[in-house]
């Protein structure tokens, strides 16, 4: 749902600072033992150069400036709609601050060029930033990372899927290098696994009192995608680097659960609810302003920030598919909220009908409900008005109607 801001936002920059230092004469070996787990070929050498934080901060700045307004006011708007951000959240702003703390290095797959910020301690945290960074230009050489991570549509699910391939195997070649490197198997220990997955997350002032979605969209691909990638590693073994290039996972739900990636259980593909029955003739006043799919994760972060965290994870694993359709008017600017969604069995779909009749009251300060039926829930919140309901293993909700 976000569109993959928080890893866009790190693949464009052109300011830099010095170039020669000793941490990059560890380039080479570096990239000659990441071939040798991985069976890739180095092809080229990779430029590496050190950011200046400050200048990193900048180029922040300029690029939520740079001819993405329209985007990030829709984004913006859809996460306040389903309730996943405070209404005062500035999306920008938030983000700028959130990657100048969190960013410690980055691979510029346009440039084919890494970067090390200054400000990444000496040491230990540097040499293990390299090694990622490292992972990701290696994988670029065989499988060009910008198109993989083009490829269909940039809100769908799939998306969030993707890239926890690319963080995720870049993640647990970091470890499995390390421990080549200190002569055990060139790859991650099983034992450690959950450990090392635990440790794949993010800390600071800035991502401590960011809401729970973003900070889970930020840490997902990192430390699920190392789970997911260590299961393919086990299954497929060498052959799994390329296996999620040629055959990447559908949905966040694959990555959840890699036994229905194994088994290529693919998502379904509801079609977002038109407003036509919903506002009759007003319906042509309003005009799409995003759209796209959501997954496992998006329900998962929903539920458990408003309901019990168990309880949520648990139901959100029955998803099948969703999407999101959000609608402008055209006139007055008021913005609806549309989704549906599929579950595996109609208990599955009562479920999250249920639970999401109490995220309606949960996320609004007021609520007033007009009917309550076991398949239909109407009445008015803080954004409008809003129907709620079930039929047999579909949810569709509509919110935000004057």
């Amino acid at each position: 749902m976000l569109r993959r801001l928080l890893f866009v936002a790190l693949t464009a920059c052109t300011a830099l600072a010095e170039s020669k230092t000793p941490l990059f004469d560890q380039v080479g070996p570096i990239l000659m033992g990441l071939s040798e787990i991985t069976g890739w070929k180095v092809e080229r050498k990779v430029p590496a150069e050190i950011l200046h934080q400050s200048e990193f901060r900048r180029f922040m700045q300029d690029h939520m400036k740079d001819g993405s307004s329209k985007e990030l006011r829709a984004q913006e708007i859809t996460l306040k709609m389903f309730g996943l951000v405070p209404q005062d959240f500035n999306l920008a702003g938030e983000t700028v601050d959130l990657m100048s703390e969190q960013a410690a290095a980055f691979y510029d797959y346009n440039k084919k060029k890494l970067f090390v910020l200054d400000s990444t301690p000496d040491g230990d945290e540097q040499r293990m930033a390299l090694v990622h960074e490292l992972a990701h230009a290696l994988a670029d050489q065989h499988h060009p990372l910008g198109k993989y991570m083009r490829e269909g549509s940039p809100d769908d699910d799939a998306a969030t899927a993707r890239q926890a391939v690319m963080e995720g195997q870049a993640t647990w070649l970091t470890w499995a290098y390390l421990s080549f490197r200190s002569g055990g198997a060139p790859e991650v220990p099983l034992n450690r696994l959950d450990q090392l997955a635990a440790s794949a997350g993010a800390d600071g002032p800035v991502y401590d009192k960011a809401p729970l979605y973003i900070r889970e969209s930020l840490v997902f691909p990192y430390n699920q995608g190392i789970r997911f990638l260590d299961a393919v590693y086990r299954k497929f073994g060498r052959d799994g680097f390329d296996e999620v290039f040629h055959h990447p996972p559908a949905s966040t739900l694959q990555v959840l659960h890699p036994d229905a990636y194994f088994a290529a259980t693919e998502p379904t593909m509801p079609m977002a609810p038109a407003l036509d029955a919903a506002l009759g003739k007003e319906a042509h006043k309003f005009r799409v302003l995003t759209e796209g799919a959501l997954g496992e994760f998006d329900f998962s972060a929903l539920l458990r920030q408003y309901l019990d965290q168990k309880e949520g994870a648990a139901a959100a694993a029955h998803l099948r598919g969703a999407a999101f359709r959000l609608y402008e008017n055209k006139n007055d600017k008021n913005d609806v909220l549309a989704f549906v969604s599929d579950w595996e069995s109609p208990e599955a779909a009562e479920t999250f009908y249920r639970l999401y009749a109490k995220v309606l009251k949960a996320k609004w300060k007021k609520m007033e409900v007009a009917r309550n039926s076991a398949t239909e829930v109407t009445g008015a919140g803080d954004t409008g008005k809003f129907e709620l309901r079930l039929s047999g293993k579909t949810v569709q909700c509509i919110e935000g109607m004057r």
